[in-house]
């Protein structure tokens, strides 16, 4: 009998779980603020105090997992990870937290995990899906074309840019258009390596993932608990997009943290991972997008199911 398959991803702001037996059905998921990003854009180190807080998630999600029984643990470590000079530190925490191997994987590997989870139950309107994972320290683009998987992976999580330029409080628009002409910057050397969105724009598919997706549709449906059903395959415009920076780039995040539908963490860098779900629906042209809960853990997943295990990237 074969075992479940667990995938832990660490990413920058959050830290995630996902079990599903061995025929790939979901049989848990779990989140978890952990921020584990905090102050590597400055320091290239993850801290101590990041760690500790990871460490005690991965503890939980190992015995979580294990509820279940026998599970094969695979945890996949993203940009914070990758930008730490001290990433092997984090990597023997993780081993020795869960039992399980741990991978930081690359850019280029975020993104077809990304894309391979999120268009595994898409059902398809005829244009090619471009998929948008906002992270915390990074973001990845993704579609297929030619037959080919075409990924890119940007530095414009939604910590790194408010640590780096857009700050927590309201939005004034000196920081408002530093943030912009850094969004602006990243996605045109995107763009350079993704040469398909050229030709495409204003043809595709835009599929959104992750947080700052997740948490923009609880604010537009008004889902004041997370309900994965509730945001799930949901249509929200390039409007309603700009509306919710509009809003929430008036307000303290204090004064955010009490709108309904806003994720507890999230209430201090929304707005700078909305400007950059602005940045790249204006890049292709896309008058709306498609939200998606299938994400890189499902990507992982059906690859370990499959046979095949992430790989850890090079320095």
């Amino acid at each position: 009998m074969m075992s479940n398959v667990a995938v832990v991803d660490c990413g920058s702001n959050s830290t995630r779980l996902l079990v599903t037996t061995a025929s790939g059905e979901s049989v848990l998921r779990e989140m978890r603020m952990t921020r584990l990003s905090e102050g590597v854009d400055a320091s290239r180190r993850l801290t101590p105090e990041a760690m500790e807080r990871t460490r005690l998630v991965l503890t939980e999600y190992r015995t979580r997992a294990e509820s279940f029984g026998p599970c094969d643990l695979v945890v996949v470590a993203t940009s914070a990870v990758r930008d730490a000079l001290n990433r092997h530190e984090f990597v023997e925490v993780a081993r020795e937290a869960t039992g399980g191997e741990v991978a930081v994987i690359s850019g280029s590997d975020e993104a077809r995990y990304s894309f391979r989870g999120a268009t595994s139950h898409l059902d398809s309107d005829g244009r090619p899906p471009v998929v948008l994972d906002i992270g915390g320290g990074s973001s990845e683009l993704a579609l297929e074309w030619s037959e080919r998987l075409w990924g890119y992976s940007t530095n414009l999580g939604c910590v790194r840019v408010t640590e780096r330029v857009l700050g927590t409080g309201p939005l004034d628009p000196v920081r408002e258009s530093a943030a912009r002409s850094m969004i602006d910057e990243e996605l045109h050397r995107a763009l350079e390596v993704l040469t398909p969105l050229v030709e495409l724009r204003g043809q595709c598919r835009l599929v959104g993932l992750a947080g700052t997706v997740a948490t923009l549709a609880q604010l537009v449906f008004a889902v004041a608990t997370y309900d994965r059903a509730a945001v799930h395959h949901r249509r929200i415009s390039r409007d309603e997009v700009a509306y919710w920076r509009r809003y929430l780039g008036g307000l303290t995040p204090a004064e955010r943290a009490h709108e309904v539908g806003m994720v507890a963490g999230r209430e201090d860098v929304i707005v700078a991972g909305l400007l950059v779900l602005e940045g790249v629906m204006d890049l292709i042209g896309a008058e709306d997008l498609v939200t998606s809960e299938d994400d890189i853990l499902d990507g992982v997943a059906a690859e370990v199911r499959a046979g095949t295990r992430p790989v850890t990237m090079e320095r």
